[in-house]
């Protein structure tokens, strides 16, 4: 079952699961830009093919808040959106412990780095100082809430790398919950998960010119609950 969130003539929005792709790779598995697909052509009896434009991707094992464009028009204006960063993205992640930054663990702080892909491991790199083919990552974190054993922290990207807050988080000693990938010590009992949510999105929309904040609640799993209690 689909959980949308928002949705009008132009655009739709959906709160992504853990463990659902996007749109295809080459697994093979059926993406999410499908399901949302085949929810539109039913909810409004479209004959043939239905028209969709996967605007942004979220990481196969993060849940959270995914936009996708209804006609080519709000498709290429929400692609310019992005690029002129004009949408504003917040995320949650759960960690154990808080980044480490010149020795010290603020409750808030900037992450700056240089990140480089390697595209056979599917996995990022990132250096204190630039190197060749280094491209500069920066984002900002707090602390909103914590329990005995973990820390929330809400982050604002100012910079849109691939696993670029994953990777950036596990260089300061403060991996995601969940995330043997970069480093967390186990994954979680949902394997195909780890704690890290798309949990906001805001932005002018591109037909109406009206301001747009799409919230997506959390998984229903016992850690994220206790940190919003």
């Amino acid at each position: 079952m689909l959980e949308i969130l928002y949705e009008d003539n132009h655009i739709i929005a959906v709160n992504k699961k853990n463990g659902d792709l996007v749109q295809g790779d080459e697994t093979g598995d059926q993406p999410l830009s499908e399901f949302v697909k085949t929810y539109i052509k039913e909810k409004y009896e479209k004959p043939g093919e239905v028209f969709l434009g996967v605007v942004h991707r979220l990481d196969r094992p993060v849940s959270g808040v995914v936009l996708f464009a209804r006609t080519s028009k709000a498709l290429s204006r929400l692609n310019a959106l992005f690029q002129t960063k004009e949408i504003q993205k917040t995320y949650w992640a759960v960690v154990k412990n808080l980044p480490t930054i010149s020795g010290n663990t603020p409750t808030s702080g900037t992450l700056v780095h240089y990140h480089q892909k390697n595209e056979k491991q599917r996995r990022a790199k990132l250096f204190d100082k630039e190197v060749v083919h280094s491209k500069k990552c920066i984002l900002h974190y707090k602390v909103i809430a914590n329990i005995e054993k973990y820390y929330l922290l809400e982050i604002q990207l100012e910079t849109g790398r691939f696993h670029q807050i994953r990777a950036q988080l596990a260089k300061v000693g403060a991996p995601i919950k969940g995330d043997i990938k970069y480093g967390y010590e186990r994954p979680n009992e949902n394997a195909r998960s780890i704690h890290l949510h798309a949990r906001k999105i805001e932005f002018i929309h591109p037909i109406k010119k009206e301001k747009i904040e799409i919230i997506a609640p959390t998984p229903n799993e016992k850690i994220w609950n206790l940190l919003q209690t």
